[in-house]
């Protein structure tokens, strides 16, 4: 397989579901969207690598957990590109039941917490952040009537910032990282 074929050196490429031969511009909302999971995706896998042996949820070590979460977006990058594949509503349902398992073990918030704390912990903020931004991308390609995209696809996306941002909370409450509300300042 050839790293380029030049065929998108005018801005155009192909979808899974594109007809034979048709062509779709590169700054369509659909690219738009495959280009910011494929940035979260990789997100993750510098948080992945980054995380010790240690960090561990309900005896799973993180690593696993973040591969799995590539994987599944890997199957939304699929479906925004047209093929008939989607999140099973069964992955929403078990990252909602990681996430209360993460939110027992961590003191109650009121308020925004200030990022950072850890290396760790702020990477996991900044794929965070992406991470919601994808979730409003696909949110936003569906509304625009471009691509369907599954309900349990866009559950899990929702689903995907909550889990990353229970694990910056775990990661800071391991290491005894005071959470520190913001002090807003000016008028």
């Amino acid at each position: 397989m050839a790293l380029f074929t030049g065929k998108g050196d005018g801005g155009t490429t192909k979808l899974f579901d594109t007809p034979s031969g048709a062509r779709v511009s590169k700054s369509s909302p659909s690219f738009e969207c495959l280009g910011m999971l494929d940035e979260l995706n990789c997100l993750v896998g510098w948080v992945k690598v980054s995380s010790p042996d240690t960090f561990n949820v309900l005896g799973r070590p993180c690593r696993d957990i973040f591969h799995e979460v590539q994987d599944h977006l890997f199957t939304i990058q699929a479906e925004v590109a047209g093929a008939q594949k989607s999140v099973p509503q069964s992955s929403v349902e078990a990252l909602s039941a990681l996430i209360n398992a993460i939110e027992k073990e961590l003191p109650e918030i009121k308020t925004f917490l200030v990022p950072g704390g850890t290396e760790l912990s702020a990477r996991l903020d900044i794929t965070r952040a992406v991470s919601r931004r994808v979730e409003r991308r696909l949110v936003a390609l569906n509304e625009s009537g471009e691509r369907a995209i599954s309900e349990s696809s866009r559950a899990y996306a929702n689903r995907l910032s909550s889990l990353f941002y229970a694990l910056v909370r775990l990661e800071n409450h391991r290491h005894g990282i005071v959470e520190k509300p913001p002090h807003y300042q000016g008028n």
